[in-house]
């Protein structure tokens, strides 16, 4: 299982691949549409990622010492966006993913390439899976 930076790396390496952002854009869809669905009993209120424009829904669980997260959108760039974090922070540690920076995000350029809402909803997003991270850790200290 590889750790968080070697993830973080693996999505660099992936978007460095693409000349512009067109591509870069169909490939975060691509990636929305193989992100493992959340169960229809997660998408509620208390799921909701505050500060996104559109809908975004995660959900974590504890399984042995490690948090899986499983989310949806209804937008399919905002899925995207949400894939790439669910793919990196997913099955590691809550004290790994605490710990772990965000500037692959800076890497990849995402964050110039959003509209100001959506760069908003993604500093939500990573915001919500660290507190997830936080009270699950203090379950496992």
């Amino acid at each position: 299982m590889s750790n968080i930076k070697e993830k973080q790396e693996e999505v660099v390496e992936e978007f460095s691949m693409f000349d512009d952002w067109m591509q870069r854009y169909e490939y975060m869809i691509d990636l929305g549409k193989s992100l493992p669905l959340i169960d229809e009993k997660y998408k509620v209120e208390e799921n909701i990622i505050k500060g996104c424009q559109s809908k975004v829904w995660v959900h974590a669980e504890l399984e042995g010492d490690k948090l899986v997260f499983t989310a949806d959108s209804d937008a399919i760039i905002t899925k995207g966006i949400v894939a790439i974090l669910i793919r990196v922070f997913s099955n590691q540690h809550p004290a790994d993913i605490l710990e772990a920076d965000t500037q692959f995000i800076d890497e990849i350029g995402l964050k110039e390439h959003l509209s100001p809402t959506r760069a908003n909803g993604l500093v939500s997003m990573i915001k919500q899976l660290k507190m997830y991270a936080i009270a699950y850790q203090t379950q496992l200290d």
